[in-house]
């Protein structure tokens, strides 16, 4: 057991801050101890990414959290990217940008449920793989949740993402986008899986943005918690 040192400066808020005001609960729990077990330790980092990545659901799931974030908003599919330049020179630019938006919504509403399957795989993480994430690169927590979750994230969001689609008028817009599309002279038709791309796109989102929490945490100086942790583990 060694004496765990908390950095006093303010740091940038978002998914690690959480991880530090979680271990300064652990500390003040403690705080008869001159000393944490690394039991101790480790649980106030599972609450921590408990805490986070509620977090960054609800940031994903509230309205415009796909649709307004240039970094995760989802875009015309590429692969039938030549449909949309088509359907804007002919005056559909509202329709096409309709379908954009319907798409984006359909993330949105999936979004919350990746909460439960976040907990679960926190409450799986073995003492291995949270020292791990204390001792990894830039995004090991993120690098963690994907590889423990995204088969099941998949076969989740996609039914979700297929229904939210249909509510919000995503495929109807697009059959509507298709046909026009069809019905210009001299055109190639173009296919896609649309439920598979959203999703995906959903997803690749989701991470993206507990990535780039975990990103401001590790690089900041001020409020490097890793680097404080790791002093924990030290024999």
């Amino acid at each position: 057991m060694l004496t765990f040192l908390l950095c006093a400066s303010p740091a940038h808020a978002g998914f690690w801050d959480d991880v530090k005001k979680e271990i300064k609960g652990a500390v003040q729990k403690d705080s008869g101890n001159k000393a944490l077990s690394e039991e101790t330790v480790i649980g106030g980092l599972k609450e921590a990414l408990d805490v986070g990545t509620r977090k960054a659901v609800k940031k994903v799931s509230s309205q415009d959290g796909y649709y307004r974030n240039p970094q995760i908003t989802i875009p015309f599919p590429p692969e039938i990217e030549r449909t949309a330049r088509a359907l804007r020179k002919i005056g559909l630019d509202k329709e096409v940008d309709r379908f954009v938006l319907s798409m984006n919504r359909a993330a949105e509403q999936a979004a919350p449920m990746a909460v439960d399957i976040f907990v679960g795989a926190i409450k799986e993480m073995s003492f291995k793989d949270a020292r791990k994430i204390l001792q990894g690169n830039e995004t090991a927590a993120t690098e963690f949740f994907r590889s423990k979750t995204s088969r099941e994230l998949a076969a989740l969001f996609r039914p979700a993402i297929s229904k939210a689609m249909n509510e919000v008028g995503v495929t109807r817009n697009f059959k509507k986008l298709m046909k026009k599309y069809a019905s210009l002279p001299f055109v190639k038709k173009e296919q896609i899986n649309l439920d598979a791309y959203v999703t995906g796109k959903a997803l690749d989102g989701l991470f993206h943005m507990v990535g780039e929490e975990e990103k401001k945490i590790r690089k900041d100086p001020a409020a490097r918690v890793t680097e404080l942790l790791k002093k924990v583990f030290n024999e």
